[in-house]
């Protein structure tokens, strides 16, 4: 894991990458803007409604406004994964023969099924980021519960976006996927740094990517 890992992070900082990043960034950072332009009042009645149940008035109050905010950070992420999801696949199979020139493009990710898985996990991730709200603003308990919710973003998606380029017999790609929780958690870190946070959905493609062709035994380059 430490030798992907590492590649990983070397591929995530190269010029190709980040210049895919920032574009998806920028499409993803316009959608939600305006997406939080139409319906901030109504997403921070909303907000102020479900605290109104909890007995703390601290969080009633001035925490209505951060949780709002922290509700259109995490459109923006999930804008991300799903810009990401859906225009990633040149750039993984460009990053593939790059390391892994024997590696063979057995499929192709079909974008409405794409569509729908990220829209699932953006959904199961937005309904427990909601009931988990008390849990948030609990120091070290709060920060695991997130990112425990950032992985359920991410893990689905990149288990098929990546395993339907390079894998065809789902028994296979089912048992492949078996590290991929822990893969998207290590992804994940990236939502607690600054701008590096924009890196996470396509780092955990990345370290899928080089984590299936690894095991498949596909000979990479030294």
């Amino acid at each position: 894991m430490k030798q992907i890992i590492t590649k990983s992070l070397r591929d995530i900082f190269s010029k190709d990458v980040i210049l895919f990043v920032l574009q998806i960034s920028l499409a993803a950072l316009a959608l939600t803007g305006l997406f939080v332009w139409y319906f901030w009042d109504a997403l921070s009645h909303f907000i102020s409604s479900y605290l109104s149940w909890i007995p703390w008035e601290w969080l009633q109050t001035s925490g209505a406004t951060v949780i709002t905010f922290a509700l259109a950070y995490m459109l923006f992420i999930i804008m991300i994964s799903l810009l990401t999801s859906l225009f990633s696949e040149k750039l993984l199979i460009r990053l593939a023969k790059k390391h892994y020139p024997n590696a063979k493009v057995v499929g192709s990710a079909d974008i409405a099924t794409s569509i729908i898985a990220t829209l699932k996990a953006s959904l199961v991730f937005l309904l427990l980021f909601i009931l988990a709200i008390p849990f948030l603003f609990i120091p070290i308990l709060g920060q695991i519960v997130m990112l425990y919710l950032w992985s359920i973003l991410i893990k689905e998606p990149t288990i098929y976006d990546v395993g339907s380029l390079f894998i065809a017999d789902k028994k296979i790609l089912k048992a492949k996927s078996k590290k991929a929780r822990l893969i998207a958690i290590i992804a994940s870190l990236f939502n607690y740094i600054p701008v590096l946070n924009i890196f996470a959905p396509v780092f955990a493609q990345v370290l899928f990517l080089h984590y299936i062709l690894e095991s498949e035994g596909v000979g990479s380059r030294k």
